[in-house]
């Protein structure tokens, strides 16, 4: 099993690793600047880069996953914000690259009330000018879906086979699906009958194989809520038994996951962990 947690990147970059490895983790997610702040200038330290790589390769953690600032709003009607998100998108990609780091995972941005086919297309141009910016890169780009809070894309899949049908260069993006997100939009996984409709809907819409990485969270909201609450493993509406049956299904159980459940304490972290290799069928 192919299994980690959302580090937080308090501290030297390298010390992530750390953190991953002695929750037993053999992948990872972490954000390479604040989540909540333009990088305006500022640059990892070569020698930090340098130790990231270090410590990567003795602890074998693969694959490595970068979240995206949630400022980037590659959707926006805004030109100031949209045209600084595809800026910073490219230098967020050339330093994961420098890193190392395998995929970047984004949410798919918001239209800001003016349509979602106006977002969607303003998205895809934004990815295809990425794209094009950092071509030759081998960091890929996996689209999350969303719980389908105010004015957000990716709530429904058919966003996501829009948007990758008007990707030119497909070979560099993937999907990366939120249990929890997709809970909340209204698929629901605390049931087998609710897990299937969601495989055979992304199935049908864009290929399953296209899933680079799952986010296991449980969800800490009502069914198709639309509110982004996550919750801890088997705490949630979806339940242990429904989390169980998301990673023992035999179409996901290759699929990296990432847990981003609350870290209301020191340790939630190793029990969510611990839980998850408890309930995986070997």
């Amino acid at each position: 099993m192919i299994l980690g947690v959302h580090v937080s990147g308090a501290g030297k970059i390298y010390q992530t690793l750390d953190i991953a490895h002695g929750l037993g983790c053999n992948t990872m997610q972490i954000f390479t600047r604040s989540p909540q702040a333009w990088r305006n200038g500022a640059k990892l330290n070569p020698g930090d880069i340098a130790e990231f790589k270090l410590r990567r390769k003795k602890f074998k953690i693969d694959p490595v996953f970068i979240h995206i600032s949630y400022l980037i709003n590659l959707a926006s009607p805004e030109a100031r914000l949209y045209h600084g998100s595809i800026q910073a998108y490219i230098e967020d990609i050339q330093e994961a690259e420098k890193l190392g780091a395998d995929y970047i995972v984004t949410h798919m941005g918001s239209h800001k009330e003016t349509s979602e086919d106006a977002g969607i297309k303003r998205l895809i141009v934004a990815i295809n000018k990425i794209l094009e910016k950092t071509q030759g890169s081998k960091v890929n780009i996996l689209l999350e879906n969303t719980s389908g809070s105010g004015s957000w894309l990716g709530y429904n899949f058919y966003h996501q086979q829009k948007i990758l049908k008007g990707i030119v260069d497909k070979s560099r993006v993937g999907l990366c699906l939120d249990t929890a997100h997709a809970y909340l939009a209204g698929y629901d996984l605390a049931t087998a009958a609710g897990l299937k409709k969601l495989l055979d809907e992304i199935e049908e819409m864009v290929g399953l194989k296209l899933i680079k990485l799952i986010h296991l969270n449980d969800a800490a909201g009502e069914l198709g809520c639309h509110h982004d609450r996550h919750d801890h493993i088997g705490q949630g509406h979806i339940g242990l038994a429904g989390m169980k049956r998301i990673i023992n299904h035999p179409k996901l159980k290759k699929i990296p996951l990432i847990l981003e459940t609350p870290k209301t304490a020191i340790d939630s972290d190793e029990k969510n962990l611990a839980l998850v290799r408890k309930i995986r069928i070997k």
